[in-house]
């Protein structure tokens, strides 16, 4: 992927594992369950994000591979990551994170045959990452959306083809781990939140560089960059 200008700092986007990899599990929260109100934009009103999920967090879990991992995607915006992520993120000083709030684990339902070893379940945290001011640059993105961009402030037009990007120059404040204006349905991170992944070899987590990030599920290809 070739743009006309490099980001620097360097941000990843943040996705779980892949689907029946030897970490792949399901959330599934159990009732009752309390939801929130979704996010609105100050400026136009439009909805940025989907309805938060609220405690108490009780959820059953649906392990369709060999273990449990330190990241788990939950339903809406919201993730589990374990004790040892909670604590380390916390002791390094990372940012962006909001929530740590427990998760009552009340069943683990292994949906495949396992070697005969004893499951280890974590103790897990509910945090979702913050909405930052960090937006995605207009010019340089290559982003397809549903229709034409409105409102400057949430840059929320829907999306149906990402085959790479780029965050506007000046808008990022430091946060380690955030969603960014015009994606707010995507996690990216800083290059320090890559390094402390890599330092404490945490699992079921992918860091793509944002450049080189592809979510095309009808395969439309990048949109054009504008012609100088």
């Amino acid at each position: 992927m070739d743009f006309e200008a490099s980001t620097s700092p360097r941000f990843f986007v943040l996705t779980e594992g892949a689907t029946r990899s030897h970490y792949d599990v399901d959330v599934d929260p159990v009732e009752p369950v309390s939801l929130g109100d979704a996010p609105c934009c100050p400026q136009c009103g439009g909805f940025v994000g989907m309805l938060p999920w609220l405690p108490p967090y009780r959820v059953e879990l649906e392990l369709h591979g060999e273990e449990l991992g330190d990241f788990i995607s939950a339903p809406g915006y919201e993730w589990l990551i374990s004790e040892r992520v909670a604590e380390a993120f916390r002791a390094e000083g990372l940012t962006g994170l909001e929530g740590f709030h427990p998760v009552e684990v009340l069943r683990v339902k292994c949906m495949r045959k396992r070697p005969r070893k004893p499951l280890t379940v974590p103790r897990y945290h509910v945090v979702w990452p913050c909405f930052s001011r960090a937006a995605v640059d207009l010019v340089l993105n290559r982003v397809r959306t549903v229709e034409p961009l409105t409102c400057l402030e949430c840059r929320v037009a829907g999306i149906n083809a990402i085959n790479g990007f780029v965050l506007e120059p000046g808008t990022w404040g430091g946060e380690d781990i955030f969603r960014p204006r015009g994606m707010p349905g995507t996690i990216v991170v800083s290059e320090r939140f890559k390094d402390f992944v890599e330092k404490h070899g945490f699992t079921n987590v992918v860091l793509t560089p944002t450049e080189q990030y592809v979510w095309d599920p009808s395969n439309l290809g990048p949109a054009p960059l504008p012609v100088a």
